[in-house]
């Protein structure tokens, strides 16, 4: 087994930047070092390692499978390192400094795009990093230190090292197109709704296990027939009568209802959901972070969010 005490900074340093670069000579000019000695570095880290990192042509380098998956390991590294060097080099206040959120669609577009522009207004010398994630993402790249904050959809799987505050309340609604137009006007089951074609997210995050689950617990299959990538994509591909899809009603503007968007009013009440904000338990969080979480906490008592 290779212990990796054995293998210095400065050989993954030298990975990192020719992995990014795809370049031995590119990685070489941002290090301030040769080519030859960057060469001889990355065939030693190969050898102490007993794999080949990678595939050498006349034009550039690729990551073997091998090289892929020692990047996204040391990549999260260096960009968290990078992330507390600019974080100390502008202060770390609200003067300066980075605050590095990560969010779901529905969390983002429910509740935190008006947090962030009264935090903006506030604050603009603090630089906002926002990556946009499903659930389990969020939560996984909180954990890794990848984010201050996460704004989350429920259901979450929060471990103890986290700690997870409601901050509002989501109700979805099922809508379909005007080719559908015969499931409104009436109450319409899950299991009639069932053998209509259905738009979900994709099976990886909280939405699609929190409908299977419900689905389920009325002993009906749940089988989408379109995945979607994000929340955004949903609404398009049921105004284009592509299937019935579940989305929260802030979503839907006045426009939509009765003209290119129809409710379906089901006998089953769809479960109810919340945005909540997800931080580490261990660890304080810096000025940014606090002065964010104070304006969410007083929004959230100050916005309706429900239809």
């Amino acid at each position: 087994m290779v212990n990796p005490m054995n293998i210095s900074y400065e050989a993954y340093r030298v990975f990192y930047y020719t992995a990014k670069t795809r370049s031995f000579t590119q990685a070489a000019n941002a290090l301030g070092n040769s080519q030859p000695n960057i060469t001889r570095i990355i065939k030693n880290l190969e050898r102490e390692l007993g794999c080949i990192l990678f595939l050498r042509n006349n034009r550039h380098v690729e990551l073997t499978a091998e090289g892929q998956t020692l990047y996204r390991h040391v990549s999260a590294a260096f960009e968290q390192l990078q992330a507390g060097e600019e974080a100390l080099r502008r202060g770390g206040g609200l003067d300066g400094g980075i605050l590095r959120i990560t969010a779901t669609e529905v969390a983002l577009r429910v509740f935190l795009l008006p947090v962030l522009s009264q935090f903006r207004a506030r604050y603009p010398g603090v630089h906002i990093k926002l990556l946009n994630s499903s659930t389990p993402a969020a939560i996984e790249e909180l954990n890794k230190g990848l984010a201050d904050l996460a704004f989350v959809t429920t259901p979450a799987d929060i471990t103890q090292k986290l700690r997870s505050t409601p901050l509002a309340d989501v109700q979805e609604v099922a809508v379909c197109g005007g080719a559908y137009r015969s499931l409104t006007g009436c109450k319409v089951t899950l299991e009639a709704l069932s053998g209509y074609p259905l738009i979900s997210l994709g099976e990886h995050g909280s939405t699609y296990r929190l409908y299977r689950q419900f689905f389920a617990d009325h002993h009906v299959p749940f089988e989408p027939d379109i995945e979607a990538a994000t929340a955004d994509q949903i609404l398009p591909m049921v105004k284009a009568n592509l299937g019935i899809g579940f989305v929260p009603a802030t979503f839907l503007s006045e426009a939509d209802w009765g003209q290119s968007i129809y409710p379906i009013d089901l006998v089953q009440k769809l479960p109810p959901r919340k945005v909540c904000l997800v931080e580490s338990a261990q660890y304080s969080a810096a000025a940014a972070a606090k002065e964010l979480k104070n304006i969410c906490f007083a929004h959230s008592t100050a916005v309706d969010l429900l239809p």
